[in-house]
């Protein structure tokens, strides 16, 4: 065995186990129905109009969220967010009474051990230029006083700092795609450091806006199959040309497992392991070979005490970008060798898109439920798996995991070269 995985496991009571899961997606407005959604097969992909007002409507391809997410809050607090904290809200507060926590304000009496960790890619795009138009149509007087708060990027993690009445600390890690993956990860250190009894962490994302979507698309990152939007996202598909942007959110609650044992919690799984790393090559492009990828997993084994051949699912990062998805593939190849035979692939963003800072909390949850109902969901898009990928990828039909201890990685990767793996066991 190389040195590299021969850590021992964390000690007991610097364990992080999982009590509560929130999503808020394409497919749907909560997890259940995502969860259901994504198993049956649905994609959320649709073109999307956006008519500019001094010029031709633009079409793209987009996953919006099923769910409005200023519908399910009450209008005053709805009135007052930007939609990236709404999904927020939404997907903590469905993680929080999933804890079984009645409501919000019973996670602590004062708050001094609950923390709150949500990371942002762009964040609030939306409403900067949403009051940047009203500067220049209607004058500074009609720019919403609100306006400084919304386009922060800890926007999110205050609103859901204030809703859980969160002491311990409220942080925003904003590493691009991998944003959602370095909350789980930042959350794991502060239970294992004991600087809190709960964390509620994750991400969220509200960018489908003209702007946000010509910029990838200038980039050539964005699929041009807009004949067939149900098609668009295929991750590791032979036939991949690009990603299709998505909104929505997810959170978990991570608990400390002497804190969620002292209180008879229901436990979905063991969030066991992180790695975080960065390619220092390219901006925009992964390193060759996906080293940095490969390091990160790497790390979160070993940080999780944990052997390649004990993995048997992963939720890649797979965005369906041609160099994307061939990199993240070589990544896998150099951590699991030839058992990567025995590990299921799914590529999740076939069915909702590409959430950018939210994905890897999103991921993160699905990952989860994989362990728990011991099924790693499809994708929904794939017809070919690309000869060059070479990776046992779930196809359009869920698959069964095997009977016995299970444990899994999700990967993301960020604009940046930023780098987060994760490694979560059953609850077991």
């Amino acid at each position: 065995m190389s040195p590299r995985h021969a850590a021992d496991p964390a000690p007991e009571d610097r364990a992080a186990v999982v009590t509560g899961l929130g999503l808020t997606t394409a497919l749907g407005g909560d997890v259940p129905t995502t969860w259901r959604a994504l198993l049956d097969g649905v994609c959320g992909v649709e073109r999307v109009d956006f008519a500019e007002p001094d010029g031709p409507a633009q079409v793209y391809l987009a996953a919006p969220a099923a769910v409005d997410p200023a519908t399910a809050l009450p209008s005053a607090k709805a009135a007052h967010c930007d939609r990236a904290a709404q999904f927020a809200l939404v997907a903590a507060r469905e993680a929080v009474h999933d804890a079984g926590f009645p409501d919000v304000a019973a996670l602590s009496a004062d708050g001094s051990r609950v923390a709150v960790i949500v990371g942002v890619g762009l964040g609030g795009l939306t409403s900067i230029l949403e009051q940047n138009r009203r500067l220049e149509t209607r004058g500074p007087g009609r720019v919403s006083p609100r306006t400084i708060p919304v386009m922060l990027p800890n926007h999110p993690a205050a609103e859901v700092g204030l809703m859980v009445g969160a002491k311990a600390g409220v942080h925003t890690p904003v590493s691009a795609c991998a944003s959602g993956a370095e909350a789980l990860a930042q959350a794991l250190g502060m239970i294992r450091d004991g600087r809190a009894d709960i964390v509620v962490a994750g991400g969220a994302e509200a960018a489908l806006h003209p702007l946000a979507l010509a910029g990838f698309a200038r980039l050539r990152a964005l699929s041009r199959r807009h004949d067939d939007p149900k098609g668009a996202s295929r991750p590791f598909d032979a036939g991949r040309d690009g990603f299709v942007m998505g909104e929505g959110a997810g959170m978990l609650v991570v608990e400390s497992a002497r804190h969620a044992a002292a209180r008879s919690a229901r436990v979905h799984g063991r969030l066991i392991g992180a790695g975080i790393t960065n390619d220092s090559h390219h901006v925009a492009q992964p390193a060759p070979g996906g080293t940095g990828c490969a390091a990160a997993v790497d790390a979160a084994l070993h940080d999780a005490g944990l052997r390649p051949g004990q993995i048997r699912h992963v939720n890649a990062h797979a965005t369906s970008t041609p160099l994307g998805d061939l990199g993240e593939a070589q990544a896998l190849h150099s951590v699991f060798a030839e058992g990567l035979d025995d590990i299921a692939v799914s590529a999740t963003k076939a069915a909702f898109g590409h959430t950018l800072g939210a994905a890897g909390a999103i991921e993160a949850v699905l990952t989860v439920l994989a362990l728990r109902e011991r099924t790693a969901p499809p994708a929904c898009s794939l017809e070919r798996v690309d000869p060059e990928i070479g990776l046992n990828v779930v196809g359009r039909s869920p698959a069964a995991l095997a009977p016995g201890p299970l444990a899994a990685v999700t990967t993301s990767m960020g604009f940046g070269g930023h780098n987060v793996a994760l490694a979560f066991a059953d609850a077991s």
